[in-house]
């Protein structure tokens, strides 16, 4: 018997193992949060599979997604991910994931964790949807409108209200599986 998944992942063995062991489990590690933080800018204007299908070649152009280092990255680097052709090549883009990098460690020093900052925008806890079909799913909701604004407040950019509602959902901060999906009840 096969199991129900949510559509939008249906036919694409990446996009179906990414679906079946990440997407909607709740993340509470700040190496994790930044890792999809950063996929999620990337990801603006484009779609999350295009992002899916780079994401080994970011983990390596970008130190394995280690904001310490990304933070330090000089203007040579830049130019070094711009040349590199297995990446999102947004000089924009590759220019906020350092600015993102050094917020994030701000945010850590005032918050001690940024998981800490982040998840205190849903009490802590997944907020449990009850998606039908993906289809229905929000693209943005007043959490993701306030924590998009805050974001911005503090120096991120390409941080709008809907990449952080697709963030808040790759992370479980809100579980928008669909009903009948088996990861519903698991995440």
């Amino acid at each position: 018997m096969t199991k129900h998944r949510c559509g939008w992942c249906v036919g694409d063995a990446l996009y179906e193992a990414y679906h079946d062991q990440e997407w909607g489990k709740p993340v509470y590690d700040d190496d994790t949060i930044f890792e999809f933080l950063i996929l999620e800018t990337f990801q603006a204007g484009l779609s999350w599979i295009t992002v899916l299908r780079k994401r080994e070649n970011f983990k390596v152009a970008l130190d394995a997604f280690d904001y310490k280092k990304i933070a330090s990255y000089d203007d040579k680097k830049l130019e070094e991910l711009m040349q590199n052709e297995g990446i999102i090549r947004n000089k924009l883009k590759i220019k906020a994931t350092v600015t993102n990098a050094q917020a994030f460690m701000k945010v850590q020093e005032e918050f001690g964790t940024f998981s800490k900052y982040i998840w205190a925008f849903v009490d802590g806890k997944p907020i449990k949807n009850k998606v039908k079909n993906y289809k229905e799913a929000p693209a943005n909701t007043p959490i993701s409108d306030a924590l998009s604004k805050d974001l911005k407040k503090r120096g991120f950019k390409f941080v709008g209200s809907t990449v952080i509602y697709a963030h808040m959902q790759a992370t479980g901060m809100v579980n928008d599986h669909e009903v009948d999906c088996f990861r519903y009840n698991e995440v």
